[in-house]
């Protein structure tokens, strides 16, 4: 089944974006911002292009080979790109190119130049702006770029020329801007969701004994591709003790009967990322110790998932997913001492190692702070983030009985904070033991029915 095609941010939200950034920047700044590179995978062969999210997010251009100006309040022209000129012999060979043209006329540039002309062009634009906001650290080759035509214009100075006397990162300003989704952003996430939630459920309803772990994985990502979307991260599929690997990526063993699979994959949307984790039983049943784990974890995702509303710190979710989790292991015997001990020594970390959950957004880890002057920030509306609490009895870990062992279960959902409280945009996929095991059988009752 094929869902609803969204598509994607309008032109005027990409040029709101760019004024809401320009405004905080001020008229002595200039931001500089390359498109991601194009990454080779063998020989002459490339990865699937992705382009940057901070540039995709300000201008939605999708191509490789560019690079993003924006001077506020310049009167010739705010907004300029420098990219790749049409060029028919490679376009047969590579797709076609928006071109400077195109990428005024399409993606809202003031202006726009060719690649081959920024040495020429872009040292002219850095004279007589104060700061430069640039992406440190991401592209080495483009910070040497950047700081060479910066000592182009600091070689004239004494001609007149007044070169900038301040770099900043500009994930300080940008990153912030990011962190809270606009209404076209959550439309995009929730389908991105929905579609993940139909993967999931392509994935439990064929899980059998014997099955590897890649034909589970190759059809959730069928159906990614099937409803034009894309793995929006390294699909994790877990069998067994494989799914106590927190990031696990050979999805090549065997599901046995009787084991847990533990599936972590989520579908990206015009770039937009969901990120699902469910773990399964392979036969449709979970035994009692895998029945007791999982129990466990759901209790302490919906705890966490109670706290989620405005103002409530965002270390709150992650506490509360705890404080469950220790008071099962302690009543299941796997931890020993009282509550406040393990709280105190952080012993439960044996068994969950991770934090509950991470922004979500044009990154699957998203950007922005989550504290703000060493303080937990406050959830506010329009925040996307996921809540995945999780329990990882090693195989080799001998200090547990021989019954615990190998066990990995995490559970993960993905939450949008409203002026009410939150949306699940995840919440339709099953998540209780009983739900699972009930649709799993629905499942097969239907097939063993074709």
């Amino acid at each position: 089944m094929s869902l609803r095609v969204l598509t994607g941010i309008s032109a005027g939200e990409y040029r709101s974006r760019r004024r809401q950034l320009m405004d905080a920047v001020g008229s002595d700044g200039i931001i500089v911002l390359p498109a991601a590179p194009e990454r080779v995978r063998s020989h002459d062969t490339h990865y699937p292009y992705r382009q940057d999210s901070n540039f995709h997010y300000l201008l939605g251009f999708g191509e490789p080979q560019a690079v993003l100006v924006m001077l506020p309040g310049r009167r010739h022209g705010e907004v300029i790109v420098f990219c790749r000129e049409r060029d028919a012999e490679r376009e047969m060979w590579d797709g076609p190119r928006a071109g400077t043209a195109g990428v005024v006329s399409l993606y809202g540039a003031d202006d726009a130049y060719p690649i081959e002309d920024i040495d020429e062009i872009l040292p002219g634009l850095l004279e007589g702006r104060s700061r430069v906001y640039y992406p440190f650290g991401c592209d080495a080759q483009f910070d040497r770029q950047l700081m060479g035509w910066i000592n182009q214009v600091r070689a004239q100075v004494r001609h007149g020329a007044r070169p900038p006397h301040e770099l900043v990162e500009l994930g300080s300003l940008l990153h912030e801007q990011r962190l809270f989704k606009s209404d076209a952003e959550i439309a995009l996430m929730r389908h991105a969701a929905r579609l993940s939630v139909q993967a999931h459920r392509a994935a439990m309803a064929m899980v059998r004994p014997g099955m590897a772990e890649y034909v589970l994985q190759a059809e959730i990502e069928r159906v990614f591709r099937a409803n034009d979307g894309w793995p929006a991260y390294g699909s994790i599929v877990g069998a067994g003790s494989n799914a106590c690997v927190l990031h696990y990526v050979a999805n090549n063993a065997v599901a046995a009967d009787g084991e847990l699979v533990l599936i972590d994959a989520g579908a990206e949307y015009r770039g937009y990322a969901a990120d699902i984790t469910r773990t399964f039983p392979v036969n449709g049943r979970f035994s009692p110790e895998q029945r007791q784990l999982y129990d466990l974890v759901e209790r302490a995702q919906a705890a966490a998932i109670a706290l989620a509303r405005p103002g409530t710190p965002w270390d709150a979710l992650h506490a509360a997913a705890v404080e469950v989790l220790v008071d099962g292991l302690l009543s299941l015997g796997l931890l020993e001492g009282t509550h406040a001990e393990v709280l105190a020594s952080g012993s439960y970390r044996r068994f969950y190692p991770h934090k509950s959950g991470h922004w979500l957004g044009l990154d699957v880890h998203d950007v922005g702070s989550y504290r703000i002057e060493e303080q937990s920030r406050l959830l506010e509306p329009g925040m996307v983030f996921t809540i995945e609490p999780g329990l990882y009895i090693r195989p080799d870990d001998k200090g547990v009985d021989a019954r615990w062992r190998g066990i990995g279960i995490r559970t993960e959902d993905n939450l949008l904070i409203t002026e009410a409280g939150h949306e699940n945009l995840t919440g339709a996929l099953e998540r209780s033991a009983e739900a699972v095991e009930e649709f799993i059988a629905e499942a097969r009752r239907e097939a063993s029915n074709e």
